[in-house]
């Protein structure tokens, strides 16, 4: 199974209003595990940013002047993140939001929203009532996660992707020592495996009159025992 652990910086918080991408980050996991496969992109949002925004990602109007827009990118990010695969998002209906206003102003198709996996409901659901952002989220798990000192794309997603494996089970999250299935319904498989050896002949032994009187002796006084002989 493939997913792509995926965040967003934007110039704001509604594509509506006329806000745009500055920043995307994709990690890419299989089975649950990082391959090592990354993609980064810094987005020119063809507008000026206020000093609120700034101060929270750190990428100013000058940095993203020279960077290209997001229609020049589009096919790339598409390439990376595939067809069918999941994308694994802290607030997936936010990220969603702005992808898919940046796929339909140049043409691209949009993406369905039930490719979305969305790591913060799944927090809520495991830590109701806590805070589950995702520093907070970094400091349960004991992720590292003091490099944050802006928000960054690439950098988030690669926090999220550690915290969404921990949240999983942690280092085996494919071994499940319990579940809420009854057991008449868990899958049963027997594995039959054809071992072949070699057997030795079967030796016979006699025993000695002497011998069969002692251990008849001995068997008689065994209390209750299960062989039905009687002192």
């Amino acid at each position: 199974m493939r997913e792509i652990v995926l965040d967003t910086e934007t110039t704001g918080l509604d594509p509506v209003a006329g806000d745009r991408i500055v920043d995307i980050g994709c990690v890419e996991l299989v089975n649950h595990m990082p391959t090592g496969r990354v993609y980064q992109q810094y987005i020119n949002p063809e507008k000026k940013q206020s000093a609120e925004v700034i101060a929270v990602h750190g990428l100013t109007d000058e940095f993203l002047a020279d960077k290209p827009t997001f229609k020049e990118i589009a096919d790339d990010f598409l390439n990376f993140i595939g067809d069918d695969s999941v994308l694994v998002i802290h607030n997936a209906p936010f990220d969603m939001k702005f992808l898919n206003a940046e796929l339909s102003w140049c043409d691209r198709p949009c993406i369905p929203m039930d490719r979305a996996f969305d790591t913060l409901l799944m927090a809520r659901q495991k830590f109701p009532g806590s805070r589950v952002n995702l520093n907070d989220l970094c400091k349960r798990f004991g992720v590292d996660n003091s490099a944050r000192t802006v928000h960054g794309a690439l950098l988030d997603s690669q926090l999220l992707a550690e915290v969404y494996l921990e949240m999983l089970g942690g280092k085996e999250p494919s071994l499940v020592l319990k579940t809420d299935q009854p057991i008449e319904k868990i899958e049963k498989k027997v594995v039959v495996q054809n071992v072949s050896r070699e057997t030795l002949t079967a030796r016979a032994f006699e025993i000695s009159t002497e011998e069969l009187a002692a251990h008849t002796e001995f068997v008689k006084n065994i209390k209750s025992n299960i062989w039905g002989i009687s002192s």
